[in-house]
């Protein structure tokens, strides 16, 4: 049995270790702090204009809590459009596309949270 805490103070935003080209979202990466598995989890700031890559998760589910801030997504191969306030929740099923972005005025601040542990997604054109 184990458990992780991940204080205020111990959390520090970075480029994604994935991608470390890209300058404007910050990321706290879960799995680098704690043993996780069965699922991943991250905690994202988005500036004002950050926006994701459009994929479609492979086999991973998702989840998206918007803690801070209003996001826009993009769901589905029509590219469903919607706007995103503070305690929002989405579900996305493994192989919906989507795209999240910040196109509001502030720094947004959203917890993603995805099982199983898969990182595999099919990256889509815009």
């Amino acid at each position: 049995m184990g458990y992780t805490v991940l204080r205020p103070e111990d959390q520090r935003f970075e480029p994604p270790s994935w991608r470390p080209e890209e300058p404007v979202r910050r990321i706290v990466e879960v799995p680098r702090h704690a043993t996780m598995a069965h699922s991943r989890a991250h905690l994202w700031k988005y500036p004002p204009g950050a926006q994701g890559r459009r994929h479609r998760p492979v086999t991973q589910e998702e989840v998206f809590f918007v803690h801070e801030g209003t996001f826009t997504m993009l769901l589905g191969d029509d590219g469903e459009r919607f706007e995103l306030p503070p305690r929002s929740i989405v579900v996305v099923e493994p192989g919906t596309a989507l795209k999240l972005m910040n196109e509001g005025e502030t720094e947004g601040l959203i917890w993603i949270y995805g099982a199983p542990a898969d990182s595999a997604a099919e990256i889509l054109e815009e």
